[in-house]
């Protein structure tokens, strides 16, 4: 029997060897190692053998099948990496190619216009800070000076998860100000940020969609004024629209997280029902900004006596249908080839204020 056992080692290590595909492997697992296969053919037959017999084949039968699986498996490493290897050398790709004239992807405008955001502000200093989606009450309305009774705290206007244990529930955050917070509690004056990204509302027509896209700036300094609140924004909204001038007009208004608080409104004209920044007679109101109010600076631990700043907001969607030209806001996120093919940008095309922001 041990002979019988030593033989059929030797066949089934060259058949394991002779094996130059993965199927012509697997034939040879399934003859050796599957239920009709001659190991186990072996193995079966312990039953009919006397306990001293048992004794003495089954410890042999059993490296027997351990040497065998290990064989097969050694193999199946080997083909697999010769495998990989020819599938490599056909699928080689010439990355020192030209790109496409016309290459099929193309960018969402949503992308593009943060991009053009972020490079603008780079220039003037910023950073750019992010946080997450789902936020605490205390970041997403508390520390922003919003009070209990605020209407944006209510659930026809904002989406709340269940409460958790404790009887807390966290909310899908309604604005990037939370980042702000979170950027004023980790990190010492002065503080220079942008925070774009998704925010969520319970509203939905022509104009707003319940998930929409922000971006909010924050400067805290020791010696920050509103003549630099309007500096920025003149120069953000100059290069954004890629104009020589425009002419800003600061409204009062009200935020509960800046004192005073404005509205932003530039000069523009409707003309043959587009809208052209820079010139004109007309009015567009485009963003809310302000001084950060006192409570919300000493929320986040900074000194009011010391530290002052200003903060501002506006809709990355918005700006993006300024710009470009879109009368809905719901095709945004339509996923529609044929309008991302319109409106969408060449992947490539990546926006600098020296080459251009929207080439």
């Amino acid at each position: 029997m041990q002979d019988q056992i030593s033989s059929l080692r030797s066949i089934i290590e060259d058949e394991v060897g002779a094996a130059n595909d993965l199927a012509a492997l697997e034939a040879v697992r399934v003859a050796t190692l599957g239920k009709k296969g001659s190991v186990s053919g072996l193995m079966k037959g312990l039953g009919g053998m006397s306990p001293d017999e048992r004794k003495t084949m089954g410890p042999l039968l059993n490296a027997l099948k351990g040497e065998v699986a290990t064989l097969i498996a050694a193999r199946k490493a080997v083909l697999e990496d010769a495998a990989l290897d020819a599938r490599l050398k056909t699928e080689r790709l010439d990355i020192t190619l030209p790109v496409l004239d016309h290459p099929s992807g193309s960018v969402h405008p949503i992308s593009q216009v943060m991009d053009e955001i972020a490079e603008i502000f780079a220039g003037l200093g910023f950073d750019v800070a992010e946080g997450p989606d789902l936020e605490s009450d205390f970041h997403n309305f508390t520390a922003l000076n919003i009070p209990p009774e605020h209407p944006a705290r209510q659930d026809h206007d904002t989406f709340y998860l269940a409460p958790d244990a404790n009887g807390d529930r966290k909310v899908l955050r309604t604005h990037t100000s939370p980042v702000q917070i979170r950027t004023m509690m980790s990190k010492e004056p002065p503080i220079r940020i942008i925070a774009p990204g998704r925010t969520y509302r319970s509203d939905s027509d022509a104009t707003h969609t319940p998930m929409f896209h922000q971006v909010e700036g924050l400067v805290i300094d020791k010696d920050t004024h509103l003549g630099h609140l309007k500096g920025t924004l003149e120069a953000f909204l100059k290069a954004f629209f890629e104009v020589d001038a425009v002419t800003l007009r600061l409204r009062p208004s009200y935020f509960p997280f800046t004192e005073p608080s404005m509205e932003v409104d530039v000069q523009c004209s409707f003309d043959g029902g587009m809208v052209k920044i820079g010139d004109g007679n007309d009015w567009l109101e485009i963003l809310g900004s302000g001084m950060v109010n006192t409570k919300v600076l000493e929320a986040c631990d900074l000194d009011p006596t010391v530290y002052q700043g200003f903060a501002f907001g506006c809709g990355i969607d918005r700006l993006a249908m300024l710009k470009y030209g879109m009368n809905d806001l719901r095709a945004f996120f339509d996923a529609d080839l044929n309008w991302l093919r319109h409106y969408g940008f060449r992947a490539l095309d990546l926006p600098t204020i020296a080459g251009g922001l929207s080439r």
